[in-house]
């Protein structure tokens, strides 16, 4: 089995396990029992390194789990948006694949869309149509 394939199953699986409310509520229970023990271990250094190491494994895990999540999240909303852009008429094709682009290009096709913007509102205070579509 293709290692991309298993971790990208094991992060959606665990993405959404530690979504559910009865894992906060186990995240707050484990803190509630670490604050009652403090007394009794006498708040030492190694009850503190206790909660510190598991803070830090897990929010260093959850990154990676964060990013894998909204990485896949993000690639399906674009193709989604390239499905609309391509099926819609009088769409610009020339923007399916804008993520694609350097940040000057992107810069370029905004500030094209940015006057057309202007001249929309323009025409919208003065009563006239701001609809359409406009060549870029």
């Amino acid at each position: 089995m293709n290692n991309n394939n298993l971790y990208a199953r094991v992060a959606k699986a665990v993405s959404r396990v530690a979504a559910q409310p009865s894992v906060f509520l186990l995240a707050v229970l484990v803190i509630v029992i670490w604050i009652i023990t403090g007394p009794i271990f006498k708040y030492s250094d190694s009850w503190q390194l206790v909660i510190n190491t598991g803070t830090t494994i897990v929010t260093f895990l959850m990154v990676f789990l964060i990013q894998n999540t909204q990485n896949r999240d993000t690639a399906a909303i674009q193709l989604k948006l390239d499905e609309l852009i391509r099926a819609t008429e009088g769409a610009h094709n020339a923007l399916l694949d804008l993520e694609e682009l350097d940040e000057r290009e992107i810069e370029v096709i905004r500030g094209k869309y940015e006057t057309l913007a202007a001249i929309a509102r323009a025409q919208h205070l003065r009563g006239e149509k701001d609809t359409g579509s406009p060549e870029v």
